[in-house]
């Protein structure tokens, strides 16, 4: 039973689950369902039927699996990405190798929670998504992040222009958490991290919180 929701998620969304294990796709389903904003439209049970389906009912957002028969959840990502580029895609999945998340990420997954995490990651993932943000979960966003980390920093002038907040800020998003996270561990309103972020982007000219992270390990911020 969800107790609480998140007050950040208020725009209606028509979802998409595509994942082969009954009960997961169970319990997506009642989850998401608790939400007054989400209205889950369809459910596949292997990757195949599941970009059939983003192509026919057009969803706003797919929670999709990796390890799917027939067709994988990147394979399937990637389909469904460049037929209708619109539609967000949350991998939620049990695997944590780096080849996969990057792979997941260059199909055009919007982000990458693990399961067995708690439904407020993914609502946070969700929500991500729906900004127009890139997502990864904090268990796997440190490994790949400093994966990306060259041995020798490189100097990025434009992290001179972030102010003092918008450096913490910016160490908590290296560190993978969320908005709300963030907001919690600063004692600030998820707004106000939002409006940072936007602030951060834009300084450092970049398009989401992962590169904005690259940025940040690339230049030996942290």
């Amino acid at each position: 039973m969800v107790n609480k929701v998140p007050c950040y998620l208020v725009t209606s969304m028509r979802i998409l689950i595509v994942e082969d294990d009954p009960l997961m796709q169970l319990g997506l389903e009642q989850a998401l369902s608790e939400h007054p904003n989400f209205e889950i439209i369809g459910q596949a049970e292997d990757g195949y039927t599941g970009v059939q389906q983003a192509l026919e009912l057009k969803p706003d957002l797919v929670v999709m699996d990796i390890g799917l028969p027939r067709l994988d959840g990147i394979a399937a990502t990637k389909q469904i990405k460049e037929q209708q580029p619109s539609i967000h895609v949350v991998m939620l999945t049990s695997h944590t190798l780096q080849t996969e998340v990057v792979a997941a990420l260059s199909s055009g997954a919007d982000a990458y929670c693990i399961k067995g995490a708690s439904l407020e990651r993914l609502l946070a993932a969700i929500d991500a998504a729906q900004d127009g943000a890139t997502y990864l979960d904090p268990q796997i966003a440190r490994l790949v992040l400093d994966n990306l980390k060259p041995p020798t920093p490189e100097p990025n002038q434009n992290i001179a222009l972030l102010s003092e907040r918008e450096l913490e800020v910016l160490k908590l998003i290296v560190e993978g958490k969320s908005n709300n996270e963030i907001a919690d561990d600063l004692y600030l309103s998820t707004n106000t991290i939002k409006t940072h972020v936007r602030g951060i982007m834009n300084k450092l000219a970049v398009d989401d919180r992962v590169q904005a992270a690259v940025v940040a390990l690339r230049s030996g911020l942290v």
